[in-house]
């Protein structure tokens, strides 16, 4: 049945240029000229999900694009037919050693094989466990094992010069809070301060505890703190915090990232009242030495919300090097292209297949075409797990990254956003007035692409309409 799937999406997608509309609906060129964004620039296709007709309209569909975001369908709808949507991630606890009188007589091993949202919450109630089992001091050292993953660190100042956003994140077996930590500013009017609230709480990390309160408008309150995180064992403030501000919270990824696990744990052991007579490293759980528990992530089904209502990059790359580890024992950012692939051949027959990177689209190397997108999005129409990548797509103005678009669309589509410097798209299902389902891709590669987003949201309009008004 699959076979016969694939060869006739592939009969239809020769057959449509002859029959698709290739004049872009007036709104749509009007948006994209009023944006100085040549047609060169663009690929469109919208074509019926379930494939059985040609593209009602398909413009430079074949050509490879750099998709942004939009390329974590392709991630997101692979590990749901690999992994299956009930798959979970364990972490595993080991402890060598027996427990006396509340402290272990050995080390205590956490071996994280790529949790994609291992939050601080979740640390917390894993080491409320070890407490459980009566522990209170560790006489030896806390090990962390992120031998899953191969190391994936890059710069984050090599993509866009920003390495202190989250969405900068290098993967890891062991991702401990997406290796971000939280400020929240709360203004205490009496004293005449900000107060400021550091979670999760990282060993050896300095924390300034108040700003200066003052009057004014609460307009860029990031620049006007004047955050000074060049060491990583202290964090000061050397500006003010307005009071019209109220309370604010500010996300930040830690600017020494190969510490951040390590310096979460003590953190939070500590805080918790544990005691730590050794020290933290890195190392490896002894092949002797079995899993005391586990502690088991959301499901796979629910892990893909999070990636695509929110674009979560690190996440998508955390699915991405679990499939190569699923398969060959180990993740590695070249076993998951490779399976990738093969799985794109499998599934999608002759469509081109994409180039792939890291699988998050946070990439300038990444290439897919609209044509291929729409096949996999076909595909996925006609699989069992059509429901599960759906439901993890933003609603046109309801949720996720597309909850500010309003107009007559809202609602009526589910969409993945993507958005680059030079690089805007959009994918999905759209739901016409007609009843019809139809699959829209649209890709902007250009120095303009961000203006022009209204000529994406036109696009979209015309398609809940049916294509019955051009």
């Amino acid at each position: 049945m699959r076979s016969f799937t694939i060869l006739f999406l592939s009969f239809v997608a020769l057959a449509s240029s002859a029959y698709a509309q290739s004049a872009l609906p007036p709104a749509v060129s009007t948006a994209l000229a009023r944006a100085k964004v040549p047609l060169e620039a663009v690929a469109l296709q919208v074509v019926a999900a379930d494939g059985q007709t040609a593209p009602r309209l398909s413009h430079r569909a074949d050509v490879p694009m750099n998709p942004a975001s939009t390329m974590k369908l392709v991630t997101t709808y692979a590990a749901l037919d690999t992994l299956g949507p009930a798959f979970v991630w364990a972490t595993t606890v080991h402890m060598d050693g027996t427990v006396k009188d509340g402290t272990l007589q050995g080390n205590l091993y956490i071996k994280g094989q790529g949790d994609p949202k291992l939050v601080l919450e979740r640390l917390w109630l894993l080491l409320r466990r070890v407490q459980g089992l009566g522990v209170k001091t560790i006489a030896g050292d806390i090990v962390l094992d992120r031998s899953a993953f191969e190391t994936v660190a890059p710069n984050p100042r090599d993509f866009d010069g920003e390495p202190l956003r989250p969405y900068n994140a290098a993967p890891d077996a062991l991702l401990l809070n997406f290796k971000s930590f939280v400020l929240t500013f709360v203004p205490d009017r009496a004293a005449q301060v900000a107060r400021v609230n550091f979670e999760p709480p990282l060993a050896g990390v300095q924390m300034q505890a108040s700003v200066p309160l003052v009057n004014g408008d609460c307009n860029d309150y990031r620049a006007a703190l004047k955050a000074d995180m060049s060491d990583a064992n202290r964090i000061r403030f050397g500006g003010t915090y307005s009071a019209s501000c109220g309370e604010k919270v500010w996300s930040l990824a830690y600017t020494e990232p190969a510490s951040f696990s390590a310096r979460a744990v003590e953190g939070v052991w500590r805080e918790m009242g544990g005691q730590l007579a050794g020290r933290m490293r890195e190392g490896q759980v002894p092949n002797r030495l079995p899993a005391t528990f586990s502690v088991n992530s959301e499901t796979l089904a629910e892990t893909i919300r999070d990636i695509n209502k929110f674009s979560n990059n690190v996440m998508a790359q955390q699915v991405f090097l679990t499939l190569s580890l699923q398969a060959k024992g180990v993740g590695t950012v070249a076993g998951s292209r490779a399976l990738v692939q093969d799985w794109w051949r499998d599934r999608m027959g002759i469509a081109q297949p994409p180039v792939l990177d890291n699988g998050s689209g946070l990439s300038r190397t990444e290439r897919i075409s609209a044509e291929a997108l729409s096949r996999l999005l076909q595909s996925a129409w006609a699989s069992p797990l059509m429901p599960e990548l759906m439901s993890s797509l933003p609603i046109v103005g309801v949720d996720g990254t597309l909850k500010r678009i309003k107009g007559k669309a809202s609602g009526s589509a589910h969409l993945k956003s993507g958005s680059l410097r030079d690089v805007v798209a959009l994918a999905g299902y759209v739901h016409a007035l007609s009843g019809q389902r139809y699959v829209l891709v649209a890709i902007v590669n250009h120095p303009n692409a961000q203006a022009a987003r209204p000529a994406l949201e036109a696009l979209v309009e015309w398609s809940v309409r049916d294509m019955n008004q051009r």
